[in-house]
């Protein structure tokens, strides 16, 4: 076996044009492939983060999103009562009222016009979600007209920087800080004081509540006593869980699109890749029957092609990915079809990519490879050193 891979890597690189070509465009499809993978993972991480463990969202029931939810300020009262959850050192609950809002806004220097979410926040809601910092400037302060955006609308947004002012709710607004989620969904919000929100936009009710449980096994409990209540009408969700959930719909198109756009173009890198080892079995018949001469029985010639395609494919897979790697450097935005707001996130780059495009570039090395390799290994003594 040693002799026969050693006999496929040398005839690589006694073709190198010829070898470079064909894994260049193999490398070509598995960048393509590994960066619809990765956009879809980099989504979905985001979402997840966004969530904290032990954190429960109540919603009304059947909501699918924040902004389709509405929570009654006398049933948020109610439901912070539950001995499930968490209490402060002073024994108020450790819970949070908010109120989730779509805006438009300008983007720097283009202009264009994108939904960003206006997240209402209560006096317990940083405590309650720990991966958010603030990086300059201060937090607003409640009961006034006070903002903090997210390093992601900042930077992208007219007048979302520290400093700069932004209407809506038919008021002006100062952004007094700016704040840094991680890779979380947060960094594409602006945050201030909840009750000045729902005056600036007449809402007389909340959107959420967000409550930190005694324990992480409080949660089915929790879940039964608030469902149960016919009183309220609400659906209790992990915030991990719910978060997820959002990412579900845009993660699935974009695994299709890529999945698709990466089916059509590998058609033509194998086609490449066939072309290739028909040629390299039409240059080499002599040599074959020469190894046939030799002792060589048929199944070695054949493995010795089929080793050579999936080294071949092994190269364009690992030239790709190491290309697609280099994504996770950028950051991208777009609308979240749950949301309708947008939403700044990342490539990212797990050890299942890795292996799921490593083997779709061998993949498409075997299946071009090995008619050619059939082909080869059928070849007869007799004809192969007339041609000799």
């Amino acid at each position: 076996m040693a002799l026969l891979v050693s006999y496929s890597l040398r005839n690589l690189l006694a073709r190198r044009m010829t070898t470079v070509l064909t894994a260049g465009g193999m490398a070509l499809v598995v960048f393509v492939f590994a960066a619809a993978l990765m956009l879809a993972e980099g989504l979905r991480s985001t979402l997840v983060q966004t969530g904290t463990p032990g954190n429960a969202l109540v919603l009304r029931k059947g909501s699918k999103s924040e902004i389709e939810s509405v929570v009654e300020r006398g049933v948020a009262s109610l439901v912070e009562t539950r001995s499930e959850i968490a209490r402060d050192a002073d024994g108020s609950a450790l819970a949070a009222s908010e109120v989730v809002v779509l805006i438009n806004l300008a983007k720097r220097g283009t202009g264009e016009a994108s939904n960003v979410m206006l997240r209402g926040i209560g006096q317990k809601s940083l405590a309650l979600r720990p991966q958010v910092r603030l990086v300059s400037g201060r937090m607003p302060r409640f009961g006034s007209s006070e903002i903090v955006a997210g390093e992601g609308v900042a930077r992208r947004f007219k007048g979302a920087g520290l400093g700069e002012k932004l209407r809506f709710g038919m008021r002006e607004w100062t952004v007094v800080g700016i704040f840094d989620a991680g890779a979380t969904g947060f960094n594409s919000e602006i945050w201030g004081d909840v009750d000045q929100f729902m005056n600036a936009f007449r809402r007389n009710a909340y959107t959420l509540l967000l409550v930190r449980l005694v324990s992480e096994d409080s949660l089915g409990a929790f879940r039964n006593g608030v469902e149960a209540d016919p009183r309220l009408k609400l659906d209790v969700k992990a915030e991990a869980v719910f978060y997820a959930e959002q990412s579900e719909m845009m993660a699935k198109f974009l695994k299709i699109l890529g999945v698709s756009l990466t089916a059509i173009f590998s058609i033509g890198a194998m086609i490449g890749a066939m072309i290739t080892m028909h040629a390299a079995v039409a240059g080499r018949v002599g040599e074959i029957g020469t190894l046939r001469a030799l002792g060589f029985p048929r199944r070695s010639i054949l493995t010795a092609f089929v080793l050579e395609a999936l080294f071949l494919g092994l190269l364009g897979g690992a030239v790709g990915l190491l290309a697609a790697s280099g994504l996770q450097l950028f950051t991208i935005s777009t609308m979240n079809f749950q949301t309708f707001s947008e939403l700044a996130f990342g490539f990212s780059l797990t050890p299942g990519i890795v292996i799921l495009s490593l083997a779709f570039g061998t993949g498409m090395g075997l299946l071009g490879g090995l008619i050619p390799a059939l082909r080869a290994a059928r070849i007869k003594i007799v004809d192969a050193l007339r041609a000799v």
